[in-house]
Formats: C-alpha cells, sequence, structure tokens
C-alpha cells in the first residue's frame, strides 16, 4: 500500500493542473498537428527533471531515471477532435472547429500531475518513469508515428505500460478490468461498380444504387445470423454515397462501415463475411467491376494483462474508499494505445476514471435518461468536472506506478 503521505502535496499542486487543463482545452490541436501542445509538454516535462525528447513528429516522451529497478510507462494522448465546442464554459477552445472532446487535455494534466509527484518524491520509489505524450489517437496514426520513429529504440524498455481514459460515468469512480476493455475498431471504404445511364432507361444500365442498398441490408445478417448470440460484434454503414442527379444512374457507389469486435478470431471472419456478402451481391448485379476494398483507421484490441490489472487494482483498491473501484463493462470504443506496449512486447493495463457530476449523474440513472442527458465523449457538450475528475485520475497514475516502482512494493518482492 502507498503510503498517504506523499499525497499530501497534491492539494498544492492540483491549482498548477487545473490551470495546465484549461490551457490545453482552450488550445486543441488536430491529430499530428499537436505543434503548440508538445511544445507546452515538453517545457513542463523538463522543469520536473525529466529528460525530453520528441519521437513520432509531436510525440512527447519524458524519462526520470531514479536508480535501480523497474521501468514504467506511462502514457496519455495529447490530440483533439474536429467538433465545434457547444459548453459555454469560461474555458471554451478557441479554435473554430476544434474541440478537446474526449478528454485528451484531461490526460495530459493528470499524467503531468503524477510526473510532479514522482519527481518530488523520489525518497519513495526507485527505478524509471517514462511518461509519454502520444498524438493522433483518434485516427490511429500517433502511437504507429512513434513506433516508426524508433520508440523502441530511444528509451529504456519498459517491463510494463499504463494507461487511462475519463469515461461518462460518475466523477471518480475508477473502472478496471482484466482481458478485453476496449473494442478493436475497423474502418473500411467499399466501392462497387456498376453501369451508368440515363434515369429513364434503367434497362441500359447496372444500377449501383440498388445494389449498394441490398449490401447494406445483407450485410446486417453477419451478426443477427453468423455471429453466435451473446457474442459482441457491430457492423455499422455509416455512409452510402452515389450520383449526382435524379435522372442519371451513376457508375459507381461507395459505402464505408465500422466493425468493432472483443475477439481477433470474429473480427477476421466479420471481414471476410463482408467482402463475401460484397462480391456476390455484385455478381448477383451483373457488375461489370470487382469491388474494391479499402480498411483504414484501423485500432488494436485494447486487452488487459490479467497479473497487470489485479496490480494495478490492488493498488487503486487499498487507497481509496469502498465503492470506489468497481469492475468495468468493456466499451465499445476503441484505442490506439495498446500499438505501444506491443512493440516492446511487454504487458499493460488500461483503465477509466468517472469525469460527470455525481448529482447529475445520479439524476440520470434514476430517470434512465443517462445516454440522453449526459454528453459523452465526441459531444460538443462534453464537458468533465474538473474535480474530483483531474484528483482521481492523477492518483490513478501515481498508484499504478509505485505498484512496480514503489519501494514498499520491491521490498516485498524482494
Amino acid at each position: 500500500m502507498v503510503d498517504p503521505a506523499l499525497f499530501d502535496s497534491l492539494d498544492g499542486q492540483l491549482e498548477w493542473q487545473r490551470e495546465l487543463y484549461k490551457h490545453f482545452h482552450r488550445n486543441p490541436e488536430l491529430g499530428l498537428q499537436e505543434h503548440q501542445t508538445a511544445a507546452r509538454l515538453e517545457t513542463e516535462l523538463a522543469a520536473l527533471g525529466y529528460d525530453v525528447q520528441r519521437i513520432g513528429g509531436t510525440g512527447v516522451v519524458g524519462v526520470l531515471a531514479n536508480g535501480e529497478g523497474p521501468v514504467v510507462l506511462a502514457r496519455a494522448d495529447t490530440d483533439a477532435l474536429p467538433v465545434t465546442e457547444d459548453t459555454g464554459l469560461e474555458y471554451s477552445s478557441t479554435v473554430d472547429g476544434v474541440m478537446h472532446a474526449c478528454g485528451h487535455d484531461m490526460h495530459m494534466a493528470t499524467l503531468l500531475g503524477a510526473a510532479k509527484v514522482l519527481a518530488d518524491h523520489r525518497e519513495a520509489w526507485s527505478g524509471t518513469h517514462i511518461a509519454l505524450f502520444q498524438p493522433a489517437e483518434e485516427t490511429a496514426a500517433g502511437a504507429k508515428a512513434m513506433v516508426a520513429d524508433g520508440l523502441v529504440d530511444k528509451v529504456p524498455r519498459p517491463d510494463v505500460a499504463l494507461a487511462q481514459h475519463v469515461m461518462p460515468v460518475e466523477a471518480g469512480l475508477v473502472g478496471t478490468t482484466a482481458g478485453p476493455i476496449l473494442s478493436a475498431g475497423d474502418s473500411l471504404k467499399i466501392t462497387v461498380h456498376g453501369r451508368g445511364a440515363h434515369g429513364s432507361m434503367p434497362h441500359n444500365a447496372v444500377d449501383p444504387v440498388v445494389l449498394a442498398a441490398s449490401i447494406v441490408l445483407k450485410l446486417q445478417t453477419i451478426v443477427s445470423r453468423e455471429t453466435m448470440p451473446g457474442q459482441f460484434a457491430v457492423v455499422t454503414v455509416g455512409s452510402s454515397n452515389a450520383g449526382t442527379a435524379a435522372n442519371i444512374i451513376p457508375a459507381k457507389a461507395e459505402l464505408r462501415l465500422n466493425i468493432r469486435t472483443y475477439d481477433l478470431a470474429l473480427r477476421k471472419h466479420i471481414m471476410a463475411s463482408i467482402e463475401r456478402i460484397v462480391r456476390g451481391e455484385c455478381a448477383a448485379a451483373g457488375s461489370p467491376k470487382e469491388p474494391e476494398f479499402e480498411y483504414y483507421d484501423q485500432f488494436p484490441l485494447t486487452e488487459n494483462d490479467a497479473e497487470v490489472n489485479e496490480r494495478v487494482t490492488t493498488a487503486f483498491t487499498g487507497h481509496f474508499p469502498d465503492g470506489q473501484v468497481y469492475q468495468a463493462t468493456p466499451a465499445t470504443a476503441s484505442e490506439d494505445f495498446s500499438t505501444i506496449p506491443d512493440a516492446f512486447g511487454v504487458p499493460y493495463a488500461y483503465w477509466t476514471v468517472g469525469y460527470v457530476p455525481a448529482e447529475a449523474y445520479r439524476k440520470a440513472v434514476e430517470n434512465g435518461s443517462v445516454s440522453a442527458d449526459i454528453p459523452a465523449n465526441h459531444s460538443p457538450f462534453f464537458a468533465p468536472a474538473i474535480d474530483p475528475t483531474l484528483e482521481t485520475a492523477t492518483r490513478t497514475q501515481v498508484l499504478a506506478a509505485l505498484a512496480y516502482l514503489g519501494k514498499n512494493q520491491q521490498s516485498k518482492e524482494g
């Protein structure tokens, strides 16, 4: 158990963290464009005594070596979304059409806060702490960019990797689970070909609009008839585009799909089923060309290591009051965090922290209106309660790191 006295200084630094959070919220930057954000992160980490370097363009990594011991990597994401803010907050985004609508500003402020606690209390731990700030999570490009830029060779190899995310549950609650906690996510563009003609002469055409409509309906059978009942899978057709005028049958149509799964074998099966159905419908329609498939924005499965999750959860339950740490249900959202520990070949744990004011959340639960009344991630109304979210998420980062770096923990293992 971590000595509670370690957090005695936290009250004094929370105002600094609040201002950091508001600064990041006011100044959001899209993925791989986080130049000002990266510069501020470098300044703050250097002031704490971390050795700092840029990796992957706008990725920032700070390393604090503090004697012999394990190496722990903690990651926060840094990018914003192309969303126009509508919260009315006094610290609202100052960038038109761009907003921190997923809590990455909170993630940055809390990891910096944890870095300060560790830097100020080096007597309490031994080893190396890596604070990694990753760009472009929203497009699944940032972790890949850091790995491609030599991350594995530029920092000490961690023994474990850690990450967290704010979620639309009661502020201060901490959710952990072994196994899948976030789904794999894949986007897919499908182009099907027909033969164009005048709208008054459909007999001269192979109509790709009808073909695309048939495909959309048939795709619904993948989850309803090919997936075992109770096994999680989502196949969503989010976009269907064809044609330019009412009286012209176009030559092609485009569908954009999104796939979510917790099981990688099922993920592979669903992709194969999509391609099988599309090819079959194209053949039935007499399509003059083979369909085209383009996979993009592919997010890996986030699957917590059971041993790491147990160790981190034990650290949380030993510190927070009973009931504050709960068994999280896997979310259908997706992340690219696991790309980083997978590149090192190390286990990881990923947990969640609630951000919704307690009174508002409990009222919504009582009314059965959580989905309607609580602005979730990616909403233009997304507005986490700074307190107690900021403090809780700072504590979780410190506790998880000290589950490996803490001298008391290491002496028990020794």
